[in-house]
């Protein structure tokens, strides 16, 4: 870089970092003697220091498929994800919002009433919907649904609708290779999904 070149570069950087050193003196100025920055902090050895949280951020490269076939593979469980998704999210809402309707009263007729309209207003809204995915699809709903609400779908039916209600879904579930204590594992052979599913949120 020729002295010349450098001199501009130079004469750059500073003109910039001096402007930026005046707005942010001016700014304080602004503030005045008796406005307060609050920031959350911690004590580390009688020491305060400020901290804050930043947001999580996912990298994703651009998937190499090991064959035409892991393409089909994967694509077919995007998609299958993206169907059932939605519902699992509603499935953790539905059941976090009953979770605090049931616990604010110890009646047992108005506790079984609450269940029960929480279970017309699904059949009502998305029977028809939930009635239209495949074994696959259903599969991957019984996994999130656990993931969305830290229970397995056994275990929410059974806490629910009773032992009796639990066991018949369960027997019913196993006739088609499903399983409602399937449980949701992000780490292992559900990593996938759950890449996919930080993809699409």
């Amino acid at each position: 870089m020729s002295r010349y070149l450098k001199y501009i570069v130079f004469i750059i950087l500073t003109t910039f970092y001096f402007s930026k050193s005046a707005q942010a003196q001016q700014e304080v100025k602004q503030l005045g003697k008796n406005d307060t920055i609050i920031l959350r902090a911690i004590i580390v050895d009688g020491d305060t220091i400020p901290f804050i949280y930043l947001p999580t951020v996912n990298i994703y490269t651009t998937r190499i498929y090991k064959s035409k076939r892991d393409q089909i593979r994967y694509t077919k469980l995007r998609r299958d994800v993206l169907k059932v998704w939605p519902y699992a999210k509603l499935a953790g809402v539905k059941f976090n919002q009953l979770e605090k309707e049931l616990k604010m009263t110890n009646d047992k007729r108005v506790q079984q009433a609450l269940v029960d309209k929480t279970e017309k207003d699904i059949k009502d809204n998305f029977e028809s919907e939930l009635k239209q995915l495949t074994i696959t699809q259903g599969r991957i709903l019984i996994k999130l649904i656990d993931r969305q609400t830290g229970n397995t779908s056994y275990a929410v039916v059974q806490d629910l609708k009773g032992r009796f209600s639990a066991f018949f879904w369960q027997s019913l579930a196993r006739l088609f290779g499903s399983n409602l204590k399937s449980h949701y594992d992000p780490l292992g052979e559900d990593a996938e999904i759950e890449k996919i599913i930080k993809s699409i949120e």
